[in-house]
């Protein structure tokens, strides 16, 4: 396992990239709204990243189709956007998005409640954003990869959740995915020593129910075996000598 340590330069071209993103998903969130179609967020996506002069970060890749993953309700991640897919009333949709600005990328993602949700899914939502900010405190110089991972693992276990095993987070820079992987399982106190410099794509993707998965006939969407809700909250964080760094808050 090589992971890359970033120097404060670098680090600082991935918050630039890491501030285009968050305009996305900012431009993107108010179309968030029941009979909005998964290619009306993908539209809105692609004109502001654009108008940003970036490059979105997932279209083509590996022969990806899209700028955006929408995955609704019991898509874990990777839903395809398409303008038959209308959101409703009760739905939630995770956008995970990607952004390259000037070599450098950043990754994040959001799951909304589409109108008004049950009290059961709001309870997924919060709880998985709880535990990806846990996650983000477990971020220190000198701590283990796998305190991220346990604290993850942790908190939504015990809420009743199940943590999906099948992704994972990631290390990020000049390339999307790089070492090391960042699972949201794991023992605290094992893995590798997180040192200054390491940038690490933290993202937590938690069922409702069982946290087995599988991947439909596109070759993408990945949904939960047992139909149960999938939330994906991510975010894009640098470890620094003053403690963790969000680039894509």
């Amino acid at each position: 396992m090589a992971i890359l340590i970033k120097s404060p330069a670098e680090i600082e071209k991935m918050r630039i990239s890491g501030k285009a993103l968050r305009k996305v998903h900012d431009a993107i969130a108010p179309f968030v709204k029941p009979g909005a179609t998964t290619m009306d967020l993908e539209n809105v996506a692609v004109r502001k990243i654009a108008e940003l002069g970036g490059i979105a970060a997932f279209k083509g890749y590996h022969g990806y189709p899209a700028a955006l993953c929408t995955s609704v309700n019991n898509e874990v991640v990777h839903g395809i956007p398409n303008e038959k897919r209308v959101l409703n009333e009760g739905d939630i949709v995770s956008i995970d998005c990607g952004v390259i600005i000037d070599g450098f990328y950043s990754d994040a993602a959001v799951t909304y409640p589409v109108g008004k949700v049950s009290p059961e899914t709001q309870k997924l939502l919060d709880v998985t954003l709880a535990s990806l900010e846990a996650a983000i405190q477990k971020c220190q110089i000198g701590g283990r990869l796998f305190d991220i991972s346990a604290a993850v693992q942790q908190m939504c276990e015990a809420a009743g959740f199940g943590v999906v095993r099948d992704f994972v987070g990631h290390g990020i820079g000049k390339s999307m995915h790089e070492d090391p992987q960042v699972p949201n399982f794991g023992i605290a106190g094992k893995g590798p020593r997180l040192k200054a410099g390491m940038v690490l794509a933290i993202e937590p993707m938690i069922n409702a129910g069982g946290p087995e998965v599988r991947v439909l006939k596109d070759g993408w969407t990945a949904v939960t075996v047992d139909g149960s809700y999938s939330a994906h909250f991510e975010h894009t964080v640098a470890i620094t000598k003053e403690g963790p760094r969000v680039l894509t808050r």
